[in-house]
């Protein structure tokens, strides 16, 4: 596992975080008087990788502001700096998005190409990082999923709010991302998922004459203001809708979908057969 994350790039907001976190560590280390050479080597880093940090190149991982804090002297003040890197360490749009989520009451989306992010086992999501090409560099891997598992925090059986209804198309069941070992976890995992009381889970089976959702996938977000906002997301490109027509397009389409889908107790037993049929 890394030790640091990569530094961000073209984020204002990440950006002015970091320029405070790398302005604190480099005056406590300087008070201390010790070179970055003499810090590195108390905490258990590198000259290079403190470097990197105090140029505002690497986010500090929460372990090395752990140390800092503790060779410094800090009282606590540099390991606090933990909370305000917490966010900014995942890129902006899963930010964005995460924000999104945590002020809609319902989401709603449609998946025709794998499971959605929100229901992905961590083997899952980690084939589907994976499969990109180019690839991502080790530590960029390791940030995605620790923003996808981050975002996943929000699917709780624990509570009612927000609700949830996904729909996913057959073709995201039945092909084997990861394996089959991965996969049968992943659809035991969508099994337990329907039952959460707040969470629909339909699917839409590849039999079906008529299917609205060959433009691909979507979601939608009805936030606690009384507004709904679109978002797709194709290749590099991650989009949140708010014209209101276009937006009315998405919902009518999905209301479309969810009709044509399987009801989500028949969509239980439909999953329940396609892991009888993975191989263990």
């Amino acid at each position: 596992m890394s030790v640091w994350d990569a530094g961000p790039e073209d984020d204002e907001e990440a950006g002015a975080v970091m320029r405070t976190v790398q302005r604190q560590l480099k005056l406590w280390r300087e008070s201390a008087g010790l070179t970055q050479a003499e810090f590195g080597a108390a905490i258990g880093y590198g000259e290079e990788q403190v470097s990197a940090v105090e140029r505002g190149r690497r986010i500090p991982r929460p372990e090395y502001l752990d140390r800092a804090d503790e060779v410094l002297s800090a009282g606590g003040r540099l390991a606090a700096l933990k909370e305000d890197l917490a966010e900014v360490r995942y890129p902006k749009k899963v930010r964005d998005l995460k924000k999104l989520e945590a002020d809609a009451v319902e989401l709603c989306a449609y998946n025709n190409s794998v499971i959605h992010g929100l229901l992905q086992t961590v083997a899952y999501a980690t084939s589907v990082f994976s499969a990109r090409r180019p690839p991502f560099s080790a530590d960029e891997l390791e940030q995605r999923l620790a923003a996808r598992v981050s975002r996943q925090k929000i699917v709780d059986s624990a509570v009612a709010q927000p609700s949830f209804s996904f729909v996913q198309c057959e073709s995201t069941l039945r092909r084997p991302i990861g394996g089959s070992v991965v996969m049968r976890r992943q659809l035991e995992s969508l099994l337990e998922i329907a039952e959460f009381r707040n969470v629909d889970l339909q699917v839409l089976p590849l039999n079906r004459e008529v299917n609205s959702g060959l433009a691909g996938s979507f979601r939608l977000l009805r936030l606690k203001d009384g507004n709904t906002v679109g978002h797709v997301e194709v290749q590099h490109i991650s989009r949140v809708i708010t014209d209101p027509k276009e937006v009315q397009l998405l919902d009518m389409r999905y209301g479309t979908i969810r009709a044509q889908a399987l009801d989500p107790r028949e969509s239980t037993v439909f999953i329940e057969r396609v892991l009888g049929e993975t191989c263990p």
